[in-house]
């Protein structure tokens, strides 16, 4: 028999596991540091539609984190190359791509167009932007709307993965971007909220002289981002194809074995 690319995934996944994920639908808002890597990694583990959604395009800084960024890649929208490597990965899988800044005023119409794209059914929201206000915004949509959602805290400044955590919200701890939205889910009455985000005391910095868009007091580490990417892309295609989902002791045991 030929080699597939779904051999090996058959082996963990199982035939129904997987058969689970070639029929989903994962959304991903933002397809930078943590998002290009979280959707490559959701290429690779068999899912059958990815809806992706940015503005942006390929810049020199974005080299040395992002999945999508090479010289070749400089100045093209982003959607457009992170189409390319999903197809290119697993041409099976279906592809809705909106070039299109996030913002909370925007966003009810861009989640009903992407759903009207794919009948009507998403089974998980990534959230991998940057902006506070939206960030927020799809916490309060998602649960309207009863997709599970998983979104990315901040990888700036940090440099131990070791210190990644997959949490609730409200049990966050010494991290910048968490604690802004921690504070603004209590004050909005967001109740729960699942993200990635990291234990580890931000590294003190100087900020460089030239202005700019960006804090440039914030440096990112070539390997942080992608971390948190695959770790997302794990959680769900955990939780979309049942397989994993037991939760493991600290010395890496599963519960119940």
């Amino acid at each position: 028999m030929a080699e597939t690319a779904t051999d090996r995934l058959r082996i963990i996944m199982g035939d129904e596991g997987l058969a689970r994920l070639q029929q989903a639908t994962v959304m991903v808002f933002g397809v930078g540091g943590v998002g290009s890597n979280c959707v490559e990694a959701l290429a690779r583990g068999g899912i059958g539609r990815l809806v992706i959604i940015d503005k942006d395009v390929v810049a020199p800084s974005n080299i040395n984190r992002q999945a999508i960024a090479f010289t070749s890649t400089v100045g093209r929208p982003k959607i457009d190359v992170m189409a390319a490597m999903i197809a290119d990965i697993n041409p099976a899988c279906e592809v809705i791509a909106r070039n299109a800044f996030v913002l909370p005023e925007n966003l009810d119409e861009l989640v009903n167009d992407c759903l009207a794209a794919c009948d009507g059914h998403i089974d998980y929201i990534v959230d991998a932007i940057d902006t506070v206000a939206t960030k927020l915004a799809i916490a309060e949509l998602a649960p309207t709307r009863d997709i599970p959602l998983i979104s990315s805290m901040g990888a700036a400044n940090k440099l131990h993965p070791e210190c990644l955590r997959i949490a609730d919200i409200h049990d966050t701890v010494r991290d910048p971007l968490s604690r802004v939205i921690r504070k603004e889910c209590r004050r909005r009455g967001i109740r729960r909220l699942q993200v990635l985000y990291s234990c580890e005391e931000p590294m003190r910095t100087a900020g460089r002289p030239e202005g700019g868009s960006e804090r440039t007091e914030l440096g990112t580490a070539s390997f942080m981002p992608p971390i948190m990417g695959q770790m997302i892309a794990g959680e769900v295609l955990r939780r979309i194809s049942g397989v994993g989902c037991e939760p493991v002791r600290p010395d890496g045991t599963r519960v119940g074995a």
